[in-house]
């Protein structure tokens, strides 16, 4: 658990350009990052105990969360999208 959540750009700096450009000119790339994002900071909430939740509704979130950052992943290295 960390005091923050992680952005995109913090987890993958070698990409920050490719993220701009994704969530700038491609619709998908965009919503699945801003879903990521919300689901990144849902969760830091959870572990904070700031909005508690039961462990299988965080382990449900953390799953997607993983899911989308693969399917981002996906695109930032040009297999997707």
């Amino acid at each position: 658990m960390s005091n923050a959540p992680n952005d995109l750009a913090d987890d993958f700096p070698d990409k920050r350009d490719r993220i701009h450009q994704l969530k700038t000119s491609n619709n998908h790339f965009a919503r699945l990052y801003d879903e990521y994002d919300e689901l990144n900071r849902t969760i830091h909430r959870i572990e904070t105990r700031v909005e508690p939740r039961t462990e299988e509704a965080e382990e449900d979130l953390k799953r997607r969360r993983l899911q989308i950052k693969d399917e981002i992943m996906a695109m930032l290295d040009g297999a997707g999208g």
